[in-house]
């Protein structure tokens, strides 16, 4: 919705088709963008193909999918550790490689990588997405300065809590595991966060808009963390 607003022509992939279309429809008729749908699992080759085939030189990427689910590493196969580097790490690899040349022969380029706060404070619970997604916010932190030169920019949006059907997941996951009512663990994760609320969809939206922008061009190879003020350190 934040960047439909500044009047950029989007395409938007998820895996539900009907979802997708939606979503579509909704950005269509609040801000008159156009928002082509292209349903895929952004994870795997044939949805990033999908995506691509949609939108094969975009100026800005945001890249951004599922994180693995909470649990005890004790219980991760192999398998697991896969699903979680392929989704958020090695998806978003791919998808700026696919489309990184054309922004610098362009010289405009904005690639934004949806992570997590945890890449600062790792969550306990989400290993699986501790490990990947920092990953990912090494390669960056590398990849960004090569590529500054060419007005294009890469960087990261680190969310903290915000009320989504992810947070909602590790709330009941800790509801469970604690022996506590789910509403009672979402008290306590506000009344830990400074702000004393979870941030909301607009907040975030208006950050990746920024990020975007061409005012933004002086920004590379940063990690905006958005978190209330729940990280306590002072870098």
């Amino acid at each position: 919705m934040a960047l439909a607003r500044e009047g950029v022509r989007l395409v938007i992939t998820a895996r539900g088709r009907e979802a997708l279309e939606q979503t579509a429809r909704e950005i269509r008729s609040a801000t008159g963008a156009e928002v082509l749908a292209a349903a895929g699992d952004i994870a795997t080759a044939e949805g990033r193909a999908a995506a691509l085939a949609a939108c094969p030189e975009p100026d800005i990427l945001v890249t951004n999918a599922g994180g693995p689910p909470p649990g005890d590493f004790r219980d991760w196969r192999r398998e697991d550790w896969i699903r979680a580097l392929e989704a958020n790490l090695l998806a978003p690899i791919e998808l700026i490689r696919a489309t990184l040349d054309g922004m610098i022969r362009r010289r405009f380029g904005r690639i934004l990588n949806i992570t997590s706060g945890a890449v600062k404070m790792p969550i306990p619970e989400l290993g699986l997405s501790n490990a990947a997604r920092s990953g990912l916010t090494g390669f960056v932190a590398g990849l960004a300065r090569q590529v500054a030169q060419h007005n294009v920019t890469i960087n990261n949006l680190l969310p903290g809590r915000f009320w989504t059907e992810r947070l909602r997941t590790t709330v009941e996951f800790n509801a469970r595991r604690q022996g506590r009512t789910a509403e009672e663990i979402r008290a306590a994760l506000e009344q830990a966060i400074p702000a004393r609320r979870f941030g909301t969809i607009e907040e975030f939206g208006a950050a990746c808009a920024f990020l975007a922008s061409a005012h933004a061009g002086y920004v590379t190879g940063q990690n905006l963390l958005l978190d209330g003020g729940a990280y306590p350190g002072t870098l």
